[in-house]
């Protein structure tokens, strides 16, 4: 009799598994990380999102016991969002994929957001900034993790000019990205009582920033606003140090700087500068833990928040597949909403209606050389930004979602 009892068990075991298995389609979870793998945004994503994702897919089945079968694969979208909408169609038509993650640039990641719509698939935005993301684009379909232009305006812009930085001007890279970050960026000088003295658009990925720099030279402008990222940031900051621009009195404020940013410039060229993160490694033990790992796995280099970003959403992401039982875009993305966030890197938080996931943000200076102890030892805390006021508020974001 005991062992027809724990026969039957067994079998009731495997059933209920197989029911929750058979909601999944095709039997796989499938993620696909989509973002720039070869050019001016690979350090910031690249092939580390890739890595952060299965860690992610790791750690969660080690955790939760899950029985999900879970697949990441991964493209390079080449910054072009023709080329990302069609990868985004093939993936999810094609190759089965359920969810696509990072997608720095937001000319792509509005487009891949979509067809993601269309397709009623799940897209978690880690790399892409623009705010209308969650505000006049937003879709039930699309979660907007890790930060965007409003959060680094307030951030970074609203800190400058509050410490005398009162007239701008700005380098903008050519596209949407820079053009809403610009746009928020200006909307805060002017709230806080300073004035913009004008702006340039650069091309994306240009190498020459000379003719850019030095207009923004001429404006007088006590801050020069870096409304880029990426490579390009890098390039901004390296020639206007060759064209004396700091040395001459005006400052420089990058409003998007990742740690890869920081590392390919050195101290000795990024100190001083401002920025607002929404993750560092050294935050605390439990994120020097996870960097470490993932720098073990990922050639040495230590995570950027965009990696730390997608290890969480993935998170979030497999635990909401399990509570829907079923891996339905959108009806995973409404649970993805209804359940408390809750990880690690970023504590605990909530993604909103508008699709705006909530966390803290905090407002850093690059260290000085001298004051560097250890490698990847970059930043010192200035301020810690509440997750009430890191973020735009939801009434005032314009999306039709929120009720």
């Amino acid at each position: 009799m005991f062992a027809i009892r724990k026969l039957s068990a067994a079998v009731a075991l495997a059933l209920a598994a197989a029911a929750a298995q058979a909601q999944v389609s095709d039997g796989v979870v499938k993620i696909g990380v989509l973002n720039d793998m070869s050019s001016l945004y690979a350090d910031i994503g690249g092939p580390g999102s890739v890595v952060a994702a299965k860690m992610a897919v790791e750690d969660y089945l080690k955790a939760s016991k899950s029985s999900l079968k879970v697949e990441v694969i991964s493209a390079d979208h080449q910054n072009k969002p023709d080329v990302g909408s069609q990868i985004a169609r093939q993936w999810y038509d094609v190759d089965k994929v359920d969810v696509i993650v990072d997608v720095p640039n937001s000319g792509v990641a509005l487009a891949v957001s979509q067809v993601t719509r269309d397709k009623a698939k799940a897209f978690l935005v880690t790399g892409a900034a623009s705010a209308d993301l969650t505000g006049k684009a937003c879709s039930p379909n699309t979660i907007h993790w890790l930060y965007d232009t409003w959060n680094l305006a307030h951030g970074t812009g609203s800190a400058v000019v509050k410490t005398g930085g009162d007239t701008w001007f700005f380098i903008t890279a050519d596209y949407a990205f820079g053009h809403a970050l610009e746009r928020d960026t200006a909307e805060v000088v002017k709230a806080n009582g300073g004035k913009v003295l004008g702006a340039v658009r650069a091309p994306l990925n240009t190498q020459d920033f000379s003719s850019f720099l030095l207009q923004a030279q001429s404006s007088k402008a006590k801050v020069i606003g870096l409304a880029n990222a990426g490579g390009d940031t890098i390039n901004s900051i390296k020639q206007a140090a060759e064209f004396g621009i700091v040395k001459g009195g005006q400052s420089l404020a990058g409003l998007l700087v990742f740690l890869s940013d920081v590392h390919g410039l050195g101290l000795d060229k990024a100190q001083g500068l401002v920025l607002t993160e929404t993750f560092y490694w050294d935050l605390n033990p439990a994120t020097r833990t996870w960097s470490k790992r993932f720098a073990s796995l990922d050639g040495g280099k230590y995570p950027t928040m965009n990696h730390a970003g997608v290890y969480s959403a993935v998170l979030h992401y497999l635990k909401a597949v399990d509570a829907a039982k079923t891996d339905d875009g959108t009806k995973v993305i409404a649970k993805m909403k209804e359940l408390p966030t809750d990880d690690a890197l970023f504590g605990k938080g909530r993604v909103r209606q508008d699709g705006r996931k909530i966390h803290p943000a905090y407002l850093f200076e690059v260290k000085k050389p001298s004051e560097s102890k250890y490698p990847y030892d970059y930043y010192k805390l200035r301020a810690t930004i509440p997750a009430d006021q890191a973020f735009r508020p939801e009434k005032d974001g314009g999306c039709p979602l929120v009720k």
